[in-house]
């Protein structure tokens, strides 16, 4: 990968800043074998080690003698030094392992590039971020991959749908196919009837911009089967069962799902994961129009099941419905789904916390163990099929909603569950893919939530 502006070279290590990471207890016992101008200076300065802090000591000729950070006590957390970029002054620092905690180098670079991580399409940042030094042979590491996949998936959330539509999508999955040597078709506009995706047609119809189904395919046919499936609602509008203004304003990042499932595949490429790779990205636009699909309407899927529309604003399982379907005709040896599928995931684990749902019990614990090692977190939650009540029609097989508030992440996976048989191994995430305020590691907008302990999961199971 290119090394990003936050890093400095190897060569340049000689000349950086020394930089020590403290918890509190172990700086004040530092501070105390430090000659009396260096305790000085940081208690005229008020540092204390304090998690997200950061303090630049000057030498006898004015230039930085070290800098120190302080973090929390969990060496191995990954966003320990997430708050340095920005906390340090710009210039080239090289961590020093000889006091304070002993952060593993691969971790700290990966919590320094994802906190000093700043969406610059529109607007530069206003200064450039510290650098740390780091080993070149570190750019060839799978923190390097997680990196950059991670901000893929930034990327792509933060994009305004002006320049991330259907077709943007489609293009991202091409760059992706030309990188790594894999094939890539899509299925777009009226094709989607002929092609047996009715509802992917009915959601995106409405939009002047063609929906469409993506579809990429990388690796061995000798090896095992993985296929991600992506919601890339591009905007949600709610359709015709119109959002308010509040509910609308961040719509551009409905399509979280698919950037996960795109950033997630990029990860399997560039670690030559053993695994015969289909990414299906379900790219349409909720739009308002004369044909827009309505409420009370009866919807055909791929399954041969019909739905009727309760309500419009529940269209990413309807999209969602028709490529889980496809995925489950060549059955893989796992099947997972990413999608910012409901408001009431984030009612009840907030926004830090994505809703987990799975059928695989390996599967599942791998990702929660993996979330908790790696500062990547996710929540299992309960299949409940009872809940599937909620969606009863009297018209259709069931319907996308229905009109209790109660359970509703839960309804929504169940509903999708209907679509994947038995026997297929499956996940879904239901994914927030937003930060909404600044904190380490995390920059208010588009982030990556649960990839890199799916990631640590999917390496556990497929080897390589």
């Amino acid at each position: 990968m290119t090394r990003p502006a936050c890093f400095a070279p190897a060569s340049a290590g000689d000349a950086a800043t020394p930089l020590y990471a403290f918890d509190r207890a172990g700086f004040d016992a530092h501070l105390e074998t430090q000659d009396a101008r260096v305790r000085t200076w940081c208690r005229a300065q008020g540092f204390a080690a304090e998690p997200g802090t950061a303090l630049l000591v000057p030498g006898d000729d004015g230039r930085p003698a070290c800098a120190f950070v302080g973090v929390v006590a969990e060496a191995a957390d990954p966003h320990a030094l997430a708050h340095a970029p920005w906390a340090l002054p710009p210039g080239d620092y090289r961590l020093e392992p000889g006091a304070g905690l002993a952060i593993d180098p691969a971790r700290a670079a990966l919590g320094w590039g994802l906190g000093a991580y700043r969406f610059e399409r529109y607007r530069k940042a206003p200064r450039a971020p510290a650098r740390l030094v780091l080993d070149e042979a570190w750019a060839d590491g799978e923190a390097a991959a997680m990196l950059e996949a991670s901000g893929l998936v930034r990327d792509l959330v933060n994009t305004p749908t002006e320049h991330m539509g259907p077709e943007e999508l489609e293009a991202a999955c091409r760059a992706l196919a030309d990188r790594f040597g894999a094939g890539v078709r899509a299925v777009v506009g009226n094709e989607l009837l002929d092609a047996g995706f009715p509802a992917i047609h009915a959601v995106g119809r409405a939009s002047h911009r063609a929906p469409r189904l993506i579809e990429l395919t990388w690796g061995d046919e000798a090896h095992p089967a993985l296929t991600l499936v992506g919601k890339g609602v591009c905007f949600d509008t709610g359709g015709l069962d119109l959002k308010g203004a509040d509910g609308m304003r961040n719509m551009k990042k409905d399509m979280g799902g698919a950037a996960h499932a795109i950033g997630l595949a990029q990860l399997v490429m560039a670690r030559r994961l053993p695994v015969r790779l289909t990414l299906l990205v379900a790219a349409v636009e909720n739009a308002i129009g004369p044909d827009a699909f309505r409420p009370g309407e009866v919807l055909a899927t791929r399954a041969g099941l019909s739905v009727e529309v309760d309500n419009t604003d529940a269209e990413g399982r309807l999209v969602l419905c028709d490529a889980l379907a496809y995925a489950a005709e060549t059955p893989p040896a796992l099947l997972m789904d990413f999608a910012t599928l409901t408001g009431a995931a984030r009612i009840a684990l907030g926004p830090e916390l994505p809703a987990l749902y799975a059928t695989d019990e390996a599967a599942a614990q791998a990702w929660l163990d993996a979330g908790l090692r790696d500062g990547d977190p996710v929540w299992r939650m309960p299949l409940w099929k009872p809940y599937f009540g909620y969606l009863k029609s009297g018209i259709a097989d069931f319907a996308n909603s229905g009109a209790s508030r109660m359970a509703g992440s839960i309804v929504a996976a169940v509903f999708l569950q209907r679509f994947v048989p038995d026997s297929v191994p499956w996940t879904h995430l239901d994914v927030y893919a937003w930060c909404d305020s600044d904190r380490p590691g995390h920059p208010a907008g588009g982030d990556a939530q649960g990839l890199r302990s799916a990631f640590a999961m999917l390496r556990e199971r497929f080897g390589g």
